[in-house]
């Protein structure tokens, strides 16, 4: 199994993404999203977990995908350095383990950590979190070896993000790493950022 993933400014398309992917068989089970609540996206009948401080390892509600599929087990968290957001699947939960372990051990935890843990190299798990930390949302899979370049297309079909392109905007800025100890963007900023990049 490798992992896949992949980065979007606009959850539509992220949701697309997850949708495609189960469409073309890979489970449920397999495939995860986080996106930052900026974003609107709305769960019903759950609470704000971000309220609880992220630092404290915010629970999930509700993520594993049903018969409904991913989309219908969305869970609200909050994420050390990214603030609250809506999740689904095995990243969410592996995420909210690692935020607990951190917290407990001082073991590289949240969001980074979650993704390394799966085989997402560590400087593009920093990029992909600083990505939903400026508002975006990201999809992984858990897909067999055979079956990459297929699921791969599928990502590349839903309006990525440029990773390249990206990183190298960021680094202009000064970025080098994604802070989990940072204040997350505010409403102001995440809109500077869908500005910025913003596609006609």
């Amino acid at each position: 199994m490798r992992t896949i993933t992949g980065l979007y400014d606009s959850y539509d398309d992220a949701r697309a993404a997850v949708k495609a992917l189960e469409n073309a068989g890979v489970p449920s089970d397999d495939i995860s999203i986080v996106t930052n609540k900026a974003n609107g996206v709305e769960v019903e009948g759950q609470g704000s977990y971000a309220e609880e401080g992220a630092g404290t390892g915010a629970g999930i509600g509700a993520v594993a995908g049903g018969a409904g599929g991913l989309l219908t087990g969305l869970g609200m968290m909050a994420i050390p350095g990214v603030g609250p957001v809506v999740a689904a699947g095995w990243l969410a939960a592996t995420a909210a383990g690692a935020v607990a372990g951190a917290v407990a051990g001082g073991a590289v935890g949240g969001i980074v950590g979650a993704m390394v843990k799966e085989g997402v190299p560590e400087e593009e798990a920093n990029f992909y979190a600083e990505g939903i930390r400026r508002g975006g949302s990201v999809v992984t899979a858990k897909v067999d070896e055979g079956k990459v370049p297929e699921a791969q297309a599928i990502l590349n079909s839903s309006r990525p993000v440029d990773v390249t392109a990206r990183r190298a905007s960021y680094n202009e800025q000064g970025w080098t790493r994604f802070d989990d100890a940072a204040e997350p963007y505010t409403p102001e900023q995440i809109e500077a950022e869908r500005q910025r990049y913003r596609r006609v």
